[in-house]
């Protein structure tokens, strides 16, 4: 039986990043009618404000402006992300390390084994063109750079409803997304354990042919209907719960042009600046610390009471479900799995299975299971790869200072994976062929940056007199290129505001 009738059932991000890229992908497809079924009984938890440079592909291939984007999601600009406080202070007391998006090889050159034996010297980050820029706040377009390119690679921080509402308009009005506002009641199922139909909370049943979970935590469908388990990793991963605040912020105030994630005693703070306002996130792990000694906490950080603002509490479910897709049925989005907010994980991993269910989509039901024996392995291994990165930013800690880094360092439970590539790591640094696969969204560079930000003991191999005074001349060339972009580039403030001159002068 041909595919004809689609429904994505929830949505937030998640929804509607699967109504675009169905959207795209079956445009050759004039008798495919897509239909988002969202309730009005169930709020978006929209938490997610963080990206990695990969969104940018996407909103190219969906057809949004990036002035579009900026213009109408409150965006700033991620280069990166800066850790403080994961690993006890050293002697020169810098304790922090960058993330950035651009990668560590200065004209083609791995420079890695050169810092290993001059670790004291600079941090990694600074093999990087990206490192002035962070210290000092610069935007990494300049004004006349063309959409979706700067002087250094960068993604992006916006309001999670905002965006929510711009990928909505543009599925509905380039690719014809149906949108309506029901809840479901109960799901029918066929004699062959498939979908059959909604069953709304007003009586009304509506039937289609293949069902996108795009339902939160409650994975409505995949889980609840269909009953496919879901695989913990809180063993791994040990932060389940997140209190969420908002903070106004003045129109003078610096805009850091990177997350900033701070650690504290059982989890990690995550600071996302807005135009208006910041993003914040106390991650914590209830086994370790009280909601009422993290409202405590948080209150701390931020210099002032949250508990009477508004904050919100949200627990999470660490793991994924057994295989993302079930006969008729494909999750995304938390109803598929979710890690925890580190490095923006959840839409990444969201845009990159929408984009695998949309570019296989099977056009006839004879093909579905085929092509989800195809798709279930590579979705599965993109999840514990992701799993393993999150995982290395805790186990790598030197903290010692309470319960929860003791648990997560002395001890940890690492999949074989990650086990074996830390082995091989103390002999040499990551390497592409270490992984072999491109399902690791996370490659080498990322692990050089986390690795050597948190002082691994990779062994070192000696260097001859000239290649180490040829590669020092390198690093020399990179910083005074970094300090060169850094005082042409404007501000990131600036930047923006440049930008909303032009538009309201236009």
């Amino acid at each position: 039986m041909k595919i004809r009738r689609i429904a994505i059932v929830g949505g937030g991000t998640a929804g509607w990043l699967a109504a675009n890229h169905l959207g795209v992908e079956l445009s050759r497809r004039p008798d495919i009618e897509i239909t988002l079924i969202e309730s009005k009984d169930v709020p978006v938890i929209g938490v997610g404000e963080g990206t990695v440079p990969r969104i940018k592909a996407t909103l190219q291939k969906f057809g949004i402006s990036e002035i579009e984007l900026v213009a109408e999601c409150d965006v700033t600009f991620k280069q990166g992300v800066k850790f403080s406080g994961w690993m006890t202070p050293p002697k020169n007391g810098c304790n922090y390390y960058y993330h950035p998006f651009s990668p560590p090889y200065p004209g083609g050159f791995d420079l890695t084994n050169y810092w290993l034996n001059n670790s004291e010297a600079l941090e990694y980050a600074q093999l990087s063109d990206f490192y002035s820029l962070a210290q000092e706040n610069k935007s990494p377009k300049r004004v006349s750079s063309p959409p979706y390119e700067g002087v250094v690679d960068y993604a992006y921080h916006f309001d999670a409803a905002k965006f929510s509402g711009l990928l909505s308009k543009n599925a509905r009005e380039k690719f014809s997304v149906k949108h309506i506002y029901r809840t479901i009641a109960r799901v029918e199922k066929s004699d062959d354990g498939s979908i059959k139909s909604l069953i709304y909370s007003n009586g009304e049943e509506q039937e289609f042919d293949f069902y996108i979970d795009c339902s939160g935590f409650s994975s409505l469908l995949i889980g609840g209907a269909l009953g496919v388990p879901f695989v913990d990793k809180s063993g791994q991963v040990k932060t389940d719960s997140v209190l969420v605040y908002r903070k106004s912020t003045e129109a003078s105030e610096e805009i850091l042009p990177y997350t900033l994630a701070t650690a504290h005693e059982a989890g990690w703070v995550w600071d996302i600046p807005l135009t208006t306002r910041r993003g914040l996130g106390f991650v914590y792990a209830a086994d370790f610390m009280s909601e009422n000694r993290a409202v405590e906490a948080f209150s701390d950080y931020l210099g002032c009471d949250v508990e009477h603002g508004d904050l919100r509490s949200v627990p999470m479910k660490i793991g994924y479900r057994d295989v993302f897709w079930e006969k008729n049925c494909v999750a995304l989005g938390l109803a598929q799995g979710f890690v925890e907010p580190l490095e923006a994980t959840s839409i990444l991993v969201t845009d990159f299975a929408a984009n695998l269910i949309a570019r296989n989509f099977p056009d006839d039901t004879h093909d579905i299971q085929t092509i989800a024996d195809h798709c279930n392995p590579l979705v599965r291994y993109t999840w514990e790869r992701v799993i393993d990165f999150v995982q290395l930013h805790y186990c790598l800690s030197d903290r010692r200072d309470s319960d929860f880094w003791c648990e997560n360092t002395e001890a940890p439970k690492l999949s074989e994976v990650l086990e074996r590539r830390l082995g091989l790591w103390q002999l040499q640094p990551p390497q592409k062929s270490d992984f072999f696969s491109r399902f690791d969204i996370f490659g080498p560079e990322n692990y050089l940056y986390i690795l050597y930000g948190m002082r691994f003991p990779t062994k070192s191999k000696p260097m001859g007199r000239q290649e180490a005074e040829k590669y020092r001349e390198i690093i020399v060339k990179v910083q005074g290129h970094s300090l060169q972009m850094s005082g042409a580039m404007l501000s990131h403030r600036e930047w923006l505001n440049e930008l909303k001159k032009a538009l309201n002068k236009g």
